[in-house]
């Protein structure tokens, strides 16, 4: 969040389940409790080794290229995922958004969008924001099989912290250009939950828009802020808190009218902006808990399908990608995966695939030559009919 958050807030409120308009769905509860602290943990870890993500740095690059490459892994098409362009006054830099679109089955035109800033200043940005990016990514990686009956758009946004230039672009370049105009149902954003090392960080706050220009969809937002502090409380172990928009990238939708809400620590770090915005001073079970009121919210938001919601439990463990580092040939050991046929994929740091092959009727272990390949990191992806395992291999 690129201007220090206020510290005031309107009132606190924990939701007892005796109070809920929404009722508890064990379908999402299913799917939330799939999150994975291991993940969030490797995603804020990953993160923070990319750098200081100004506009025009490499670093900002490369993490661009690691988002796409995570939304790859979790089996989304190269067409789900766009980049979207622009530079702005002051910098002749050429910055992008990441967006990840999720086709709705009854509302396709119309869109919950998700979304956090990715770039960062002063230093490394893991609090602010690589712990909204976490919590963004598990939530996609969560809901890429479940059917929701609106689409649902994934955005990673550039800029924020020179002046939300990145969601103003987005707003209008892609939302006010489209024809008809893009119809939002709500848009979450999420900056900023990493929570204070050595507190106790139990509550996350939720932001409602209570702006007066314009106050059109003031009450709408007030609605959906109360249905996400629902969400919080039926889905994650944590309390809440209620505070109003600020100063993030659900202010450019705010001034086009769109109806907002929002998640931010309520313990608030003072790192932000310094080269000390590193994991050491966060919580990361706190972000681990976000990321479940997140993917919660998110299926309550954009309507899943619990008939889709099937839980598919396997041990990707068993799946082997053999020598790692290799040179010329990949094996691969399918070990306890039943299965008529699978593809494998191999899929380069730009999230492009380099190589696929479709093994019917497999044998246990297949041998894949990796001629002409050139030396360097690539996602390994297995894939069958319901089920989806990737891993790191390196090419030497």
């Amino acid at each position: 969040m690129n201007i220090l958050k206020k510290s005031l807030l309107i009132s606190a409120f924990f939701y007892g389940s005796s109070c809920f308009s929404q009722t508890f769905i064990q379908a999402y509860a299913d799917v939330v409790n799939q999150c994975s602290q291991t993940n969030i943990n490797n995603s804020l870890t990953s993160f923070e080794s990319l750098g200081m993500k100004r506009r025009g740095t490499i670093a900002l690059q490369n993490t661009l290229d690691w988002l796409k490459n995570q939304y790859l892994s979790y089996g989304y098409s190269s067409a789900q995922i766009q980049e979207d362009s622009y530079t702005y006054s002051g910098s002749t830099a050429t910055c992008k958004n990441l967006i990840v679109t999720k086709v709705g089955t009854l509302y396709p035109n119309t869109y919950v969008i998700v979304c956090g800033h990715y770039d960062s200043i002063g230093g490394k940005g893991t609090n602010d924001n690589g712990s909204g990016i976490s919590c963004i990514l598990e939530t996609a990686r969560l809901l890429q099989n479940v059917q929701t009956d609106y689409s649902i758009k994934f955005i990673n946004f550039s800029g924020e912290e020179d002046g939300l230039y990145g969601s103003q672009h987005y707003v209008t370049s892609v939302v006010n250009g489209t024809t008809p105009k893009m119809s939002i149902r709500l848009v979450l954003n999420l900056d900023e939950v990493g929570g204070v090392a050595g507190m106790t960080n139990d509550t996350i706050t939720c932001e409602r828009d209570e702006n007066n220009s314009p106050s059109t969809n003031n009450a709408t937002s007030a609605t959906m802020t109360t249905q996400l502090m629902n969400c919080v409380s039926l889905y994650s172990p944590l309390q809440t808190n209620l505070s109003y928009a600020y100063s993030s990238d659900y202010m450019p939708f705010q001034s086009n009218n769109e109806i907002i809400t929002g998640l931010f620590e309520t313990n608030e770090t003072t790192h932000k902006h310094t080269n000390t915005d590193l994991l050491i001073y966060m919580d990361p079970a706190y972000t681990f808990n976000v990321a479940k009121a997140t993917i919660g919210a998110t299926l309550h938001f954009a309507k899943a399908n619990v008939a889709s919601m099937k839980v598919e439990t396997f041990d990707g463990n068993q799946v082997q990608f053999f020598p790692n580092p290799t040179k010329d040939t990949i094996q691969i050991s399918i070990g306890t995966l039943e299965t008529t046929a699978y593809t494998f994929s191999l899929i380069d740091t730009n999230g492009k695939i380099v190589l696929e092959t479709l093994f019917e009727n497999p044998k246990l272990i297949e041998s894949i030559p990796l001629k002409g390949l050139a030396k360097g990191m690539y996602l390994a992806v297995v894939q069958t009919e319901n089920k989806r395992v990737t891993k790191k291999i390196v090419v030497e």
